[in-house]
């Protein structure tokens, strides 16, 4: 026998409030630590938060498709890829949806999400995400090469976006032991209050009474004072019963406690912060702009690098991917207040950095005329000084 699978020896009693399996199984739950199915996974309230959160805001942002001209870039509003990506990629699935189920698929499944591009002479024209199990996938053992198959006949990887994350499994299935345990809490949580698993006292006798006895004295009980009508009665007990308030212990009052770090090791597990779940037990005014920014460099970034990636290789040609990338715009991300950025954008035109125009399309402003002009508005430089000390002409006055 494997050595570390002996018994622990019993230093205390558990609790309600740490239950063991017998316990959790007694009252419905399911065991921490067994096999917990993806739809399973994704009712815990804190799984699905963050696979939302990480999807939304993917697609929430504007993607671009960049040429390099010379030593800048330039934005391509005609691209066909651009086109399915921005508007609808199919009949039925707008791009914003494409883009979120790519990346709730990656999260979730160990595949990664895979979608099929249907091509006419090479240009992209249909992005359609299958239903599981519809286009599966064989890796070379060697190199990881994949190679696909829809609807088992063979697709070549031209025609398959592909979008995962690093390992051979997705978050989900990482955290699965995690989530095994807060769907174990939920469901015990749910037998304890709705089915009044936990008894609110006992009634003690000194004979005995026997199972018809117990039957009567319990069904009379409930007769008496169960439900909202009951409550509050005066209990008149007899054959010298007394009755016992049952109170919970200390172990049963971190039940909660319990249940919140399984939200901070789920949120441990998608990268992403506490507060963001909505658990804003240490979430303040000063870490809640941090918390956003790390969300963006820390959790959203990789993901997008991933779907750029994705996009660059399957639709875009060999020719294209020389000169062209298709690139999110994180702008709208950092964007401060308004005070904020007043300040931000006044410093940037006095210092000659930008232009007013440039700032303007920023926030989606047209240009106005001159505004293309590196210059600081502090300094009046429209009508220069006269330097040679003449004094100004005095006006001519008709004399009376």
């Amino acid at each position: 026998m494997w050595p570390f699978n002996k018994p622990a020896p019993v230093v205390e009693q558990k609790s309600l409030g740490d239950p063991t399996a017998e316990l959790l199984e007694l009252f419905g739950a399911i065991p921490a630590g067994t096999s917990i199915s993806n739809a399973e996974a994704l009712s815990v309230p804190a799984v699905s938060a963050a696979v939302r959160i990480i999807s939304e805001a993917a697609a929430s942002l504007d993607l671009k498709l960049k040429r390099l001209v010379g030593d800048a870039e330039e934005d391509v509003e005609d691209h066909p890829g651009l086109r399915l990506l921005t508007g609808q990629a199919n009949g039925w699935t707008s791009g914003f949806e494409l883009i979120r189920d790519l990346v709730a698929g990656a999260l979730t499944e160990d595949t990664g999400a895979l979608c099929y591009v249907t091509k006419v002479s090479g240009e992209p024209r249909e992005l359609i995400v299958y239903r599981d199990g519809i286009i599966t996938v064989d890796e070379d053992d060697k190199t990881g090469e994949p190679k696909y198959r829809i609807g088992g006949q063979f697709a070549s990887s031209r025609n398959v976006m592909r979008v995962r994350g690093p390992f051979t499994k997705c978050p989900l299935s990482m955290a699965r032991s995690a989530i095994s345990t807060a769907s174990a809490m939920e469901g015990y949580a749910n037998s304890l209050w709705t089915n009044g698993a936990r008894p609110g006292g006992t009634i003690k006798v000194p004979g005995k009474l026997g199972a018809d006895g117990v039957k009567t004295m319990l069904a009379g009980w409930k007769a008496a004072f169960g439900g909202k009508a009951n409550a509050g009665k005066t209990a008149v007990l007899y054959e010298g019963a007394s009755y016992e308030q049952m109170s919970l212990t200390s172990v049963d009052g971190q039940f909660n406690e319990s249940r919140t770090f399984q939200i901070l090791e789920i949120a441990r597990a998608f990268r992403v912060s506490p507060a963001m779940l909505y658990e804003l037990t240490r979430a303040t005014w000063n870490n809640a702009e941090s918390q956003s920014k790390d969300f963006v460099t820390y959790t959203l970034s990789p993901w997008l690098k991933v779907l750029e990636g994705a996009f660059n290789r399957v639709l875009l040609t060999d020719e294209e991917r020389v000169d062209h990338r298709f690139c999110f715009d994180l702008d709208d991300t950092s964007q401060a207040d308004l005070v904020s950025r007043a300040t931000a954008y006044s410093s940037l035109i006095s210092s000659r950095v930008y232009s007013p125009n440039e700032l303007r399309a920023w926030d989606g402003y047209a240009p106005y005329e001159g505004g293309n002009e590196y210059a600081n508005p502090a300094i009046d430089v429209a009508k220069p000084s006269a330097n040679d000390n003449t004094p100004a002409p005095k006006e001519a006055t008709s004399g009376k």
